[in-house]
């Protein structure tokens, strides 16, 4: 028989922000229910004070503590499917790490994301940017390490991947240079230095031939998905971080995919292969957290 666990790890401080933890804790409530133990891995919670900038990440010491954290409690229960319900997208390393070592370095994982977290930004220096760069052995180093067996590069899949148009472009370039942000090194030269499929929403709503094609050109017997909710439209999904009513960010390309796509390629993805790893983050419920915020400012629900 198989073990299933469900991981819920609201981690907030690789995205800086602590909505995240909420948004995760949320998640995992909605989800449907089942016989799967839910285990919870601590999180340092929010007190108010700013993290520490260490050696260009925002909190490493916190994420580092995380990380190992998940890797040990993983590992005592050495479970052969994981879910994980996301904080952040950083929160994907240890699980999947897990289950590349589980299934002897041959997993497969399709990141269906806007944005192929590869890289990091200079200026905008948080963990959540590198977690898949992490996972194949490249990242940030310190991160990298605790990645016993990186995955290989062609048994990695990134769906959903934003390419702005030039005007897009140009205004994330001067929205970057008042930011102060850089990157270190552009995500499409990694993905074109190491190989790496990709296809955008467009694409995928046409035809999925391109994934069936990946899944068996490389073998894939065993699937992980990353699901970064970011990649849906934040015109009809509003509980992403581009649908922020009062604070518009325009320094990173949107998602445009719609939920009916989303749930036919996964649905799709678990016919042709064996899901082992699944992992939801960056859920920012807004009116969710704007109404917690405001039931919390009534004095009668105070007392």
């Amino acid at each position: 028989m198989t073990k299933t666990i469900r991981l819920l790890m609201p981690q907030w401080q690789g995205g800086n922000n602590p909505n995240y933890s909420f948004g995760a804790e949320l998640l995992a409530w909605l989800a449907p229910d089942n016989d799967h133990p839910l285990i919870k891995v601590p999180v340092q919670t929010y007190d108010g004070t700013s993290l520490e900038n260490e050696n260009g990440m925002n909190g490493r010491k916190q994420l580092l503590e995380q990380l190992k954290s998940a890797h040990h409690m993983i590992d005592a229960h050495k479970p052969d499917r994981i879910v994980v319900f996301g904080g952040d997208c950083l929160v994907e390393q240890a699980p999947f790490a897990y289950l590349n070592e589980r299934y002897d370095g041959e997993l497969g994982l399709i990141w269906i994301d806007a944005h192929s977290d590869l890289v990091r930004y200079v200026g905008y220096d948080n963990g959540h940017t590198l977690p898949l760069g992490n996972l194949l052995g490249e990242g940030d180093e310190e991160f990298a390490k605790h990645v016993k067996i990186p995955l290989k590069p062609e048994n990695v899949f990134i769906a959903g991947l934003v390419v702005p148009t030039e005007q897009e472009t140009k205004v994330m370039s001067e929205e970057f240079q008042r930011l102060g942000i850089a990157p270190a090194e552009q995500d499409t030269e990694v993905i074109q230095r190491l190989g790496i499929r990709t296809a955008g929403t467009k694409e995928l709503i046409n035809s999925t031939e391109s994934i069936k094609e990946w899944l068996n050109e490389s073998n894939i017997k065993h699937l992980a998905i990353h699901l970064d909710l970011d990649v849906l439209d934040p015109q009809t999904f509003r509980s992403i971080l581009f649908a922020n009513p009062e604070v518009p960010v325009n320094y990173s390309p949107e998602g445009t995919m719609q939920i009916p796509q989303l749930i036919h390629l996964i649905q799709e993805l678990s016919e042709e292969t064996d899901v082992v790893g699944l992992g939801i983050t960056e859920h920012l419920p807004w009116d969710s957290i704007y109404l917690k915020d405001l039931l919390n400012k009534i004095p009668i629900l105070n007392k």
